[in-house]
């Protein structure tokens, strides 16, 4: 049972990342992130003087701003607009195993991307000391951070069958719970409120990971996000069958 479950989610899941690069937008994607982040990062990096990444793990979560609403604005809008969603949601998988199979998609992509960006910290520790800790952090930390994202784009997807609609939405609802919890929005909030913002900003939760100090109330705060993002998208889903 678990196994044809599982088996069921694997083969939606490679259709899905397949249809990525079954169209040049991928490529572009990964070209776009791979040249904007070796550029932001070699644009400063001689001049600061010290083999360290931290200046990488600094804008990469502006990058997958951008980029994790560009991924998803179609997953769910797209189908809804062409009226393959339904035809999808009558094959015999449940609505848990479609949302998976999207979110396992798309942040394998990401992780191709990341795995072609392993350049950056192999060219730095070629060129001096450099400190692994705050990197495996930085990386892991941009994974968790990454499937936040996704999970909030993949659930704005399913309520617009614009993909513009879906993308502008996504990058508004991620820098939302991005900069929720940033030190330049703390000082400003009451104080009563601020210690909440922290713990709900995706950012200051980045920027622990990143220091390479991993926190299991981090990963657990990750993961529940992500979880109920996931569980709302399914919702959104079975709603949308029962009024059909």
């Amino acid at each position: 049972m678990i196994k044809n479950y599982l088996h069921t989610i694997y083969v939606l899941f490679k259709k899905e990342l397949m249809g990525y690069f079954n169209s040049p937008i991928a490529y572009i994607f990964l070209a776009v992130f791979l040249v904007a982040g070796n550029w932001l990062f070699f644009s400063n990096f001689f001049a600061v003087g010290q083999a360290t990444m931290q200046s990488y793990f600094v804008f990469l979560p502006w990058v997958f701003l951008f980029l994790a609403p560009a991924i998803t604005m179609r997953l769910w809008a797209e189908e809804r607009k062409m009226g393959t969603n339904e035809f999808l949601l009558t094959l015999p998988v449940t609505d848990w195993q479609v949302v998976l199979a999207k979110f396992l998609g798309a942040i394998a992509f990401v992780l191709v991307a990341l795995l072609l960006s392993l350049t950056l910290p192999f060219t730095v520790s070629s060129l001096g000391n450099l400190d692994s800790g705050p990197v495996w952090g930085g990386y892991i930390g941009a994974i968790f951070l990454a499937g936040a994202y996704l999970s909030l784009g993949l659930l704005v997807s399913s309520l617009t069958k614009n993909q513009i609609i879906a993308f502008v939405l996504g990058l508004a609802a991620c820098f939302l719970f991005f900069v929720i919890g940033a030190n330049f929005v703390l000082v400003q909030a009451p104080s009563f409120l601020a210690p909440m913002m922290k713990f709900l900003g995706l950012g200051s939760h980045f920027d622990s990971v990143a220091k390479g100090v991993i926190d299991s109330k981090d990963i657990i705060y990750y993961l529940t996000f992500i979880f109920f993002f996931l569980w709302l998208n399914v919702r959104v889903i079975e709603k949308r069958e029962l009024n059909s």
